[in-house]
């Protein structure tokens, strides 16, 4: 009996030991290195310490034409911009590949039209081109406003149709926050992966990882041109409607 007893007693301690040894230690999973770099933000537009500021509210010296590059022409006046008809396309002077942007636009309070002549613009991604060439995500005011769905608000255009509607009355700021994954290609200029967006518009997700399949195209279907870092594009749309503004533009590298 003295011997069961002492077997058991052994086994009980055996199995309490192993269980202790093979308990899993929280620390083996902690990882301490590389430490994530320290970006801060401002009280007053939470801009964040490590961006690049495309509109300070002065002047649009980080723009160009894109016409001819030289300095961008739009209207700057209390702390804003505003696209100036006949003078086209303005693109940044810097080049990117992936980055998260933030860009608020305001459609005039007295804007007309219907459709897609109602505050019309576009913001290119990338771009590719001097004319609409690039990856645009529509402005367009939608407040009570209808027109083809992959062609409103917050569609990437002719490709991806906005999760919601999220348009503010015009008159009103509005806001966009992106991130965006440049396309990549080989050598030859094959395609290794597409471009992806995500979009937030007013506060709402209205893209969510949207992989695109290709350039925007007025007509047709989309297709993919090799291209690296491109400029960031805004566009001059050109239509009869009183033009938009913008103000407190800034890009983050990725």
């Amino acid at each position: 009996m003295k011997k069961i007893f002492f077997l058991l007693t052994s086994t009980i301690v055996f199995s309490a030991q192993q269980s202790f040894a093979q308990k899993p230690d929280p620390a083996a999973t902690e990882v301490w290195q590389p430490e994530p770099k320290i970006v801060t933000t401002s009280e007053a537009n939470q801009t964040p310490s490590d961006a690049i500021i495309l509109f300070d509210g002065k002047n649009l010296n980080e723009w160009l034409s894109v016409q001819d590059n030289s300095p961008a022409k739009w209207d700057v006046n209390n702390g804003v911009f505003t696209v100036k008809k006949g003078t086209g396309n303005i693109q940044t002077k810097k080049s990117f590949m992936d980055y998260q942007l933030h860009l608020e636009w305001q459609i005039p309070a007295n804007i007309t039209g219907t459709g897609q002549g109602r505050g019309n613009s576009g913001l290119f991604l990338a771009s590719t081109g001097k004319g609409d060439d690039g990856y645009e995500i529509q402005i367009l005011d939608c407040f009570e406003n209808k027109t083809y769905v992959n062609g409103q608000v917050g569609s990437i255009y002719k490709q991806s149709i906005p999760l919601a509607n999220a348009s503010r009355k015009p008159g009103q700021w509005q806001t966009y926050d992106v991130i965006w994954t440049a396309p990549r290609f080989n050598d030859g200029g094959d395609l290794l992966s597409p471009a992806r967006v995500t979009l937030i518009h007013n506060g709402v997700l209205v893209q969510n990882n949207t992989v695109l399949t290709g350039g925007t195209v007025y007509v047709g279907k989309p297709t993919y041109k090799k291209h690296g870092a491109t400029p960031i594009k805004l566009q001059a749309h050109g239509d009869k409607s009183e033009p938009i503004s913008f103000r407190n533009i800034w890009v983050r590298e990725l």
